[in-house]
């Protein structure tokens, strides 16, 4: 009897070994890390895996590091010219410090939510509806930055913050689609302009260059016209001048021969002047303005002189 009480002893305690074995082991996930109490103190970070602790006396909570997302809800913000507009944005933010997540903020989600309300109250408050509804990237930024500093107690660093919407009211809205809709008319009225005038101005620059084409085509003309007749002319000229040489140079030949000839005959003085006086009368004929005279002839004009004397044996007679 004894025996089977001291097994029946020996298998409570070993049931007992192993549930508590059993409750001292924790699964920490790879995007979590746990932070361990020891009886309401700070014991140590546990790190993913499998982590041992005393049951009833070790206590773990798990933070979850991974990228987080607040989503703040629509309010209405004043802006700097009075108008009032319904804001709401994101808050992306991820855990850096899960010691300082556990014990420096109760509910970090409300405590964040409030914090990016009052940061948009601010950021907005400071703009006009005109740069707030076009400025989203530096609203994103400076808003972010804002809540960085502000969490950064809290092992949370802030990644991105973004404005889903930001909506006018609607009085405001129509007003807006009027000044869109005159504005784009009035673009629409300028380009038109535009086009007309450039329009105009082509085909003002087509009919100077199609003139002075012309005016540049008529003086080509004109110039080769009276080059060409200036050739023609010239060409003219050129062969009434070869054809009067060639005449004159046939006469001179012939009286160059006949004065060879007389001069062959050896005839006297009066004989060789009055043949040369009947050689310049058909020369002088001719319709050329030159009379060539051979060289040879120059002897003959001292025949004159015979001439002389012939007309006064005519007179005597």
């Amino acid at each position: 009897m004894d025996g089977v009480g001291a097994i029946l002893l020996l298998g409570l305690i070993a049931l007992f070994v192993i549930i508590v074995a059993i409750a001292g082991m924790r699964i920490v996930s790879p995007y979590q890390k746990g932070v361990v109490e020891r009886l309401g103190r700070y014991q140590r970070i546990a790190q993913p895996g499998l982590t041992l602790i005393l049951p009833f006396l070790d206590n773990i909570q798990k933070v979850d590091m991974r990228e987080q997302v607040v989503d703040v809800p629509p309010q209405e913000v004043i802006t700097k010219d009075n108008v009032v507009v319904t804001v709401d944005a994101i808050v992306y933010f991820e855990a850096t410090d899960p010691v300082k997540l556990v014990y420096n903020v109760a509910d970090f989600y409300q405590a964040a939510t409030k914090l990016a309300q009052t940061n948009l109250r601010n950021v907005i408050g400071e703009m006009e509806l005109d740069s707030a509804l076009t400025s989203r990237e530096h609203i994103n930024t400076k808003l972010r930055e804002v809540l960085d500093d502000a969490t950064d107690k809290w092992g949370v660093r802030v990644v991105r913050v973004e404005i889903k919407r930001i909506d006018p009211p609607a009085d405001v809205t129509q007003a807006m689609h009027r000044q869109m809709k005159a504005e784009r008319e009035k673009r629409a009225s300028i380009l038109e302009a535009e086009g007309a005038r450039q329009s105009a101005i082509l085909a003002a620059e087509g009919a100077r260059q199609s003139a002075i084409l012309a005016a540049e085509g008529s003086r080509q003309a004109a110039i080769l016209a009276a080059e060409g007749q200036a050739e023609a002319v010239r060409q003219v000229a050129d062969a009434e001048r070869y054809k009067l040489e060639v005449e004159a140079a046939g006469r001179g030949s012939a009286i160059t021969t006949v004065y060879n000839a007389i001069t062959a005959a050896n005839p006297d003085d009066k004989l060789i002047a009055i043949q040369y006086l009947e050689a310049l009368k058909e020369m002088a004929n001719g319709t050329s303005t030159k009379i060539f005279l051979p060289y040879e002839a120059s002897g003959v004009l001292g025949a004159l002189g015979g001439i002389k004397e012939i007309f006064k044996e005519s007179d005597a007679r």
